[in-house]
């Protein structure tokens, strides 16, 4: 689907000069609302104020320059993410990298040509939009994610954490920061199949029979089908996360009896940091173990349950991993 340039969409227009904001309100009015300033100080007050979606700044302008209002705004967290166009006459090479050291994202020289204005203008205010998607998008699978663990861990701090510690495994095992990230994002979808689960199964407090064990295991498989067959990179990787995160290396786990590097390394590394993270918490069925523990439980498992090179990787990182815990910890530790 292509952008659309929309009323609803708000541009801040800066320039010290009445002439050059009529020409640029005569280009951009008909497209998009349009609010003025006349100085770097007026332009971070209705910044602070309107939030506009894009701001377009002139650099020459007395007492404040665009550059040190360009600069001001960045600093601020409340602007900061606003794009930033320079308008100016200036137009040599350390004109242009010092707007874009100042967090510009684009340069216009002057006089401006309408079309080069609107296309500039259209393709930030794109970009805008799709980050908003990719945002949107992410806190859908969080929410997601915390719901598939609310009826057993109402605070959602559950996903929260094993989604950091599988970053952190996973950088340390050579994905890139974000291929890392991807994984972190894709990791709270990892139990979304217990949804399918029935409530008499899923909160039993007692021990499962052998009929009702064998439904409990399906929730990868149901996890999948949720998910389905989408074109997201990202929902592609949740999708092999709840399929495989209950395989273990020895072949021993479900759904399949994967065995080895035959288990996708996204699914390996999301077990080791979904069983550690429940193991060193408190649950209605037990309390929360040390990382002594837990640690050697890992130590143990390795080779059977889990990747051998990932334990390590896990015990290298722990003074990491325990930051996690630390900082999204239960209210009731």
């Amino acid at each position: 689907m292509s952008y659309m340039p929309s009323r609803e969409q708000k541009i801040l227009v800066v320039d010290d000069e009445p002439a050059n904001l009529r020409v640029l309100k005569q280009v951009l009015q008909n497209e998009y609302r349009l609010i003025f300033a006349k100085s770097g100080e007026e332009a971070i007050r209705l910044a602070q104020t309107e939030k506009p979606d894009l701001i377009l700044l002139d650099i020459m302008m007395p007492a404040m320059s665009g550059l040190e209002a360009c600069e001001k705004l960045k600093a601020d967290t409340s602007t900061r993410a606003i794009p930033v166009i320079f308008v100016s006459a200036l137009s040599t090479e350390i004109d242009e990298a010092s707007g874009f050291a100042a967090g510009a994202v684009d340069y216009i020289s002057k006089p401006i040509s309408a079309a080069l204005v609107k296309a500039r203008v259209k393709t930030h205010l794109s970009l805008v939009q799709a980050d908003e998607l990719k945002q949107t998008r992410l806190q859908i699978i969080q929410v997601l994610g915390r719901a598939s663990e609310y009826k057993d861990n109402e605070t959602g701090m559950h996903v929260i954490r094993m989604s950091h510690y599988a970053r952190i495994i996973a950088l340390a095992y050579g994905f890139s920061p974000e291929q890392a990230d991807k994984l972190m994002h894709a990791a709270p979808m990892h139990d979304i199949g217990k949804i399918g689960i029935p409530d008499s199964i899923l909160l039993k407090p007692g021990r499962l029979t052998d009929e009702e064990m064998e439904r409990m295991r399906q929730h990868p498989i149901i996890g999948a089908a949720i998910l389905g067959e989408a074109n997201s990179d990202l929902l592609k990787l949740a999708k092999s996360v709840a399929l495989t995160h209950h395989e273990k290396w020895d072949g021993t786990g479900y759904p399949y009896g994967l065995a080895g590097e035959d288990i996708p390394i996204e699914g390996r590394i999301v077990a080791l940091a979904d069983v550690f993270d429940a193991l060193t918490c408190k649950r209605p069925y037990k309390e929360a173990w040390s990382i002594e523990k837990t640690t050697q439980f890992l130590i143990e498992q390795s080779g059977k349950h889990f990747d051998p090179k990932l334990v390590d990787l896990l015990l290298a990182e722990m003074d990491k991993i325990l930051e996690v815990k630390e900082t999204w910890r239960e209210d009731t530790e």
